[in-house]
């Protein structure tokens, strides 16, 4: 039997898959990473075994660049085929959005290593690294998993995970970000400051993160066959 490969969708040169990527290597899942930015067509989601979409500095609702509507539309098709979706902070309003629901705009934006109520044992409450100018929403049908003072923070449905934060940073990525954002001022914090939150948080949330990860794939799998 052949087995199919994931799908990683990347939105940038600096959203790599970081720990997610660790985490798809330790447990031997072959997987194919596809620089969304730079595509002429997205691969058909049915020959993979999951789709996972990252994070981006675009929001869900701009329709320039045109890759945004691209994605939206070839997760739509993944969400109809049974093919699990993972989405982080970008990736995880994406998944929203297709599922009905959507995101909100923040007063301003939440950046930080920060903790979430926890509704699912399997979901630690952090701290784990926000970086986004809107939240998204659980969509109906669907179980809400966390969320923090801001908002909604995970969710399920079926096969697919959505998340606000982001599981797979790693602190020189957040790092990386904190370098090219000229507006980090606006969200209260400095890249000074999270590199020093990153040395003490980014060991305890890679931990938790493979956890997060284990966790989806074993109900996507049971949920999917």
């Amino acid at each position: 039997m052949v087995i199919k490969p994931g799908l990683v969708l990347q939105h940038g040169p600096a959203g790599p898959p970081g720990v997610l990527g660790e985490w798809l290597a330790r447990e031997g899942i072959a997987y194919e990473i596809v620089p969304v930015w730079d595509a002429a067509t997205l691969p058909d989601p049915a020959g993979h075994r999951f789709i996972a979409s990252l994070g981006s500095q675009h929001s869900v609702r701009d329709r320039d660049p045109g890759w945004i509507d691209a994605e939206l539309q070839h997760l739509h098709r993944a969400v109809h085929a049974d093919v699990p979706v993972l989405g982080l902070c970008f990736g995880g309003q994406a998944l929203s959005t297709v599922l009905g629901g959507g995101v909100d705009a923040l007063d301003r934006p939440e950046v930080g290593w920060l903790r979430v109520r926890s509704e699912a044992d399997w979901l630690e409450p952090g701290p784990w690294l926000h970086y986004h100018n809107e939240v998204l929403r659980v969509p109906a049908g669907a179980q809400s998993l966390a969320r923090n003072d801001v908002g909604p923070a995970a969710f399920t449905f079926g096969p697919h995970l959505g998340t606000q934060f982001h599981p797979e940073a790693t602190a020189e990525m957040v790092d990386e970000w904190a370098s090219r954002d000229h507006k980090l001022d606006k969200a209260g914090v400095t890249r000074a400051g999270l590199a020093r939150q990153g040395a003490r948080y980014a060991k305890s949330a890679r931990q938790a993160a493979l956890r997060l990860f284990d966790a989806w794939w074993t109900t996507a799998q049971r949920t999917v066959t």
